[in-house]
């Protein structure tokens, strides 16, 4: 096992270094420069030319990329042309409450999705099974900005139950305040992936209960909930694994639009304030925190394969 993930690992260096080489591509393609916005509308010629030289623009955009490649692998993404602070710094700051919210937006999402993958499943082609999968598609169909809103109108601005702004509130300080605030976007968010996680789940429950070993146990015996809860939700868990992972990746890895609507201090708003600004060391540093989230947790899907099915191999 551990030389299966060393070996992963390895595979998914040069993955990541075509990634920040694209990302820093992308960036200096966007029209623009930040130095507009730093000097002023009435900056002289000599004040443009020191600024562009104090930030290193001046130089070839390979030779910034170099420089900034070898910078990041000692942990050093630079400074933000904005606020002069250093770029790691500013993201650590964003982490726990990011984390926070994409970890409570998947319990949401598996708290909604889970039972109603189980009993669409268990009664398909039936009323409910049509219900329930309209409500999956009209989860997967409501964009989360505007979910986002309608929340905000119902429990924010109607029932003044919970804040229109959500601050972040570190659950291990406390833990109620932290429900209160993360709630909102965490249902926003919630409701959306549910969908997606009921869709998955479905399918893969209709494709085990077809399956021989089911007709068999039931022939034995054995009651239905064994038959459900310890043969065919393990063996159609492996497809959902993969898109929980990859949900949670993109959780955790800052979501832009959710997190702007309720002003969620999180990756996503971070790399919003960066992009206005054009702030490119910050933007840079956002972007490889978002593919190094997904990297990881690719990984860590392979691994709980292993303990979802004894039966894979990794040689």
């Amino acid at each position: 096992m551990t030389g299966y993930v060393l070996r992963r690992l390895l595979q998914l260096l040069p993955v990541l270094l075509l990634a920040s080489l694209g990302v820093w591509a992308m960036v200096f393609a966007v029209p623009g420069s930040p130095v507009g916005a730093l000097v002023g509308e009435n900056a002289t010629p000599e004040q443009i030319r020191e600024t562009v030289a104090r930030l290193g623009l001046d130089r070839p955009v390979l030779e910034q990329y170099w420089f900034w490649l070898l910078s990041a692998l000692h942990g050093d993404l630079g400074l933000s042309i904005q606020s002069r602070e250093p770029v790691a710094m500013l993201i650590a700051e964003r982490i726990p409450a990011t984390i926070q919210l994409g970890l409570s937006s998947t319990i949401v999402g598996l708290v909604f999705g889970i039972p109603v993958a189980i009993i669409s499943a268990l009664s398909p082609r039936g009323w409910l099974d049509r219900a329930l999968s309209g409500w999956s598609a009209l989860a997967l169909g409501v964009p989360t900005f505007w979910l986002g809103i309608l929340l905000i109108l119902l429990f924010a601005v109607t029932l003044n139950w919970l804040p229109s702004v959500s601050a972040f509130v570190p659950v291990w300080l406390d833990p109620w305040g932290a429900v209160v605030n993360t709630l909102l976007p965490a249902l926003t968010l919630g409701i959306y992936v549910s969908g997606i996680f009921a869709r998955f789940l479905r399918a893969a429950l209709l494709g085990e209960l077809k399956a021989d070993y089911v007709r068999t146990a039931r022939s034995k015996g054995l009651r239905e909930r064994d038959v459900i809860g310890r043969h065919v939700m393990r063996n159609a868990l492996l497809p959902f694994v993969t898109v929980v992972g990859l949900m949670t990746a993109s959780f955790i890895g800052g979501t832009v639009v959710t997190e702007a609507v309720f002003t969620y201090p999180g990756i996503g708003r971070l790399l919003i304030q960066a992009i206005d600004a054009r702030d490119y060391p910050l933007i840079q540093g956002c972007i490889m925190f978002i593919l190094v989230i997904y990297v990881l947790m690719n990984v860590m899907v392979d691994v709980l394969y292993a303990y979802i099915d004894p039966r894979i191999d990794y040689g």
